[in-house]
């Protein structure tokens, strides 16, 4: 895993610390800015709740198995720790990742509302169509007329 370019100095630092946001964690793990996007929405919903994320407790916005990929992306970085199904924030990071650390305590500790949606103008923040495979059986019900494929021989 390559962790872009983070400001490691004391200066810089100390100006980040005075407002910190998702959007600064997540493009430090993610140059493209759909997948921070989701990696933040995951960050976000921990931070929201107190006690913890349960992947049952995800908003309808992201498929389960998309939350679920960044969640553990999350624990895999030493983020989030999962442990009896809850997700929530871990304090343990290794020397190198100091400077990120303290940012993200200090994210983690500040009371503020972010709007993703502002943050990541550019990214794509509804769910993908359908690619293929086998119809749903809402679609089936719903056209009727239409007569089923035949398979391929």
């Amino acid at each position: 895993m390559a962790i872009r370019y983070w400001e490691y100095e004391d200066a810089p630092l100390k100006e980040k610390l005075k407002d910190p946001n998702v959007k600064d964690i997540a493009k430090v793990y993610f140059d493209n800015e759909t997948k921070a996007y989701r990696f933040s929405k995951a960050l976000y919903e921990v931070k929201k709740r107190k006690d913890g994320l349960r992947l049952k407790d995800c908003g309808d916005e992201l498929p389960l198995a998309t939350w679920k990929r960044y969640l553990d992306f999350g624990v895999m970085v030493g983020l989030l720790k999962h442990e009896d199904g809850l997700y929530t924030f871990t304090d343990r990071y290794s020397k190198p990742l100091r400077n990120i650390a303290v940012y993200i305590k200090t994210w983690m500790d500040m009371q503020k509302d972010e709007d993703l949606a502002v943050l990541f103008a550019n990214a794509k923040s509804g769910r993908q169509s359908k690619r293929g495979g086998r119809p749903v059986m809402e679609e089936v019900q719903a056209n009727p007329s239409q007569p089923a494929a035949a398979p391929a021989l």
